[in-house]
């Protein structure tokens, strides 16, 4: 299992719920509406700095990561306000609590 760690700006959080869904992945934390800096600046949710971040945070079983990484990396390329996807796999060593 793997620790998955995607950013994208917070209104696309509904797509990409669907996208979680669609391979599985129905347990996980999200961060809504964080200030960032992306490829186009900074997201500040200020009228200066308009916009935000949502943070999803998942475990993935091993076999569902590379179908969830190619849908999230398919979206990110639609169009150029989906480049700022972005998702980050790290081994998960341990975990107490529920399975995924």
């Amino acid at each position: 299992m793997k620790f998955v760690h995607i950013t994208f700006r917070f209104e696309y959080t509904d797509r990409i719920d669907t996208i979680l869904e669609d391979h599985g992945v129905v347990n996980y934390v999200r961060y809504p509406m964080v200030q960032g800096k992306g490829i186009d600046g900074k997201h500040y949710g200020s009228k200066v700095f308009p916009g935000n971040f949502t943070v999803v945070q998942a475990v993935v079983p091993d076999d569902k990561l590379d179908g969830l990484l190619a849908d999230l990396e398919a979206f990110g390329k639609l169009k150029a306000a989906h480049h700022h996807v972005r998702a980050f796999v790290l081994p998960v060593e341990s975990m107490i609590g529920a399975e995924y």
